[in-house]
Parts: structure tokens; C-alpha cells; sequence
């Protein structure tokens, strides 16, 4: 334990924890033995932090969440497994986040991230930098969640499914394939929408290159022409945003989802 810590006499610290400088841990928290709390974090009341478990500098845990807490993977059968998040993540009320079920594996939080009050990350999932988690969104296992991506609440994804950088998901919707990059998915079962524009404007896109994303989007899932022939066009645009979702969709194992005939193009 850091000698520059704040630790509330009610807490329960392990021997084995480590705490940074300006750590700040608040009343009835648990921290557990082989655990990692960086510099300035604060731990508010009730809180877990589970052993394996790894937090970066500056994170804000509010009361009530659990992190590293043991798979809910019938196949888990101990182990040194792990949950690492990174810097500056707001993780509210009620978060659960489970680490990796596989030896040696890894539940990744990036940092920037803001997870809501009741979401629940299950075990070897990914979350890239600067992630938004609304209340009560479930991720199954091995779950990847692009870098500013927005998810809406109540939204479900099934295990091994991706959504894509600076994508957007709309509330209570059903993912059970890959939500594509840039792209707005809405719906039970989720159908891609148009472009994120207000996300797109958010991360400084301009608007010519916005124009060829929505060209890009219009070839791949409103043009009706077979897919490689689709994105055949779109590399011929010679955009970056085209082409990093002509890579997302290639490798696309559970495939992506399509705009439906009703879908709006918001975009």
C-alpha cells in the first residue's frame, strides 16, 4: 500500500494489494490481494476490487461496482486469469466486470471509458479507448468494442460479436453479428441505419471525407450489388474510413449487419 494513499478505516485492503499514490478508497470497500490500483484513483463506498484485477491512473469506481469477478463461464475452472483497465475510465454504479475465463487471458478496458450504472462486461471481452457503455448494456464473452464507439442503453451482444470504431447502437437493440465502423445499428434484431454523423463530427471528420464515408455506405449496403464487387468500389474511393471498414467487413466472422428494406438512412 502507498504511503500517499487514503484508505477509510471500514475498508478491507489485502496485504497484497497495491495502491498508488493519491489512491483514494472510501468506506466498506473490498480490495483483495493481488490486485493494482494506479495513482489518483477513487474507489468509492462498497465497491470490489477482485484479486487479478489491474486499474490505471486516475479511474473513478462509484459505489456498488464489482470488478474481476469470476467468469460466468460453466468452463471456468480457476486459474490465474485477469481484468486490466486503463486510465481516466468513469465506471458507475453497479458495474460488473468479469475477468478472462482462459489461463492467462485478459478482460481489457482501455482507458477514456464511460461505463454506466448496471452494464455488465463479461469475460474476454475487448473495450477500446474512450468507449461509452450506457446503463445496463450486457456484453456476452469475448465481446470487442471499437475505440469511441457508443452504446445505447439496454443494448445486448451476443458472445465474439464486434462493434466497430465510432460506431453508434441504438437503445435496446439485439446484436448478434459485427456492427460495422461509422455506421448507426438499430433494432431487434439490429439493422445498420445510415452513417454516425453526430459521432463522425464529434471526432473532427470533415465533411468531404464524412460524403465519401456515406458513398462508401451506400455501395456496401443499399446498392445491392454482391459483396466483393461492393467493396470493390469502395477501395476505389482511396478513403482511410472506407477502407477500414472494407477490413472490418472482410473479417467479419459472424458476418455484419445489413441495413433492412425499412432501415432510415439517418446518415
Amino acid at each position: 500500500m502507498s504511503l500517499g494513499s487514503d484508505v477509510h478505516p471500514t475498508a478491507l485492503v489485502g496485504r497484497g494489494a497495491r495502491l498508488g499514490p493519491g489512491v483514494r478508497v472510501g468506506p466498506y470497500v473490498v480490495v483483495e490481494d493481488d490486485t493494482d490500483v494506479g495513482r489518483g484513483t477513487e474507489v468509492r463506498a462498497h465497491a470490489v476490487i477482485k484479486r487479478f484485477t489491474g486499474l490505471g491512473a486516475d479511474n473513478v469506481v462509484h459505489e456498488g461496482a464489482i470488478l474481476g469477478g469470476e467468469p460466468q463461464d460453466v468452463g471456468f475452472a480457476g486459474g490465474v486469469t485477469r481484468l486490466r483497465i486503463g486510465d481516466a475510465n468513469r465506471i458507475r454504479e453497479s458495474v460488473t466486470i468479469h475477468r478472462a475465463t482462459r489461463p492467462g487471458g485478459e478482460t481489457v478496458v482501455g482507458s477514456g471509458c464511460f461505463i454506466m450504472a448496471c452494464a455488465h462486461v463479461a469475460h474476454e471481452c475487448v473495450i477500446g479507448d474512450g468507449a461509452v457503455l450506457a446503463n445496463n448494456v450486457a456484453l456476452a464473452g469475448h465481446v470487442e468494442i471499437g475505440a469511441r464507439a457508443f452504446l445505447s442503453g439496454g443494448v445486448v451482444v451476443h458472445q465474439f460479436c464486434r462493434v466497430g470504431r465510432l460506431a453508434m447502437v441504438g437503445g435496446n437493440s439485439k446484436v448478434v453479428q459485427d456492427c460495422l465502423p461509422f455506421v448507426i445499428t438499430d433494432g431487434v434484431p439490429g439493422r445498420a441505419r445510415g452513417i454516425n454523423v453526430v459521432g463522425l463530427r464529434r471526432a473532427g471528420v470533415a465533411a468531404a471525407q464524412m460524403r465519401t464515408l456515406k458513398e462508401g455506405y451506400r455501395l456496401l449496403l443499399r446498392s445491392s450489388l454482391p459483396l466483393e464487387t461492393a467493396l470493390a468500389r469502395m477501395a476505389a474511393l482511396q478513403d482511410p474510413l472506407v477502407e477500414e471498414m472494407i477490413a472490418f467487413a472482410r473479417s467479419a466472422k459472424r458476418g455484419f449487419h445489413h441495413a433492412g428494406r425499412d432501415a432510415d438512412e439517418t446518415g
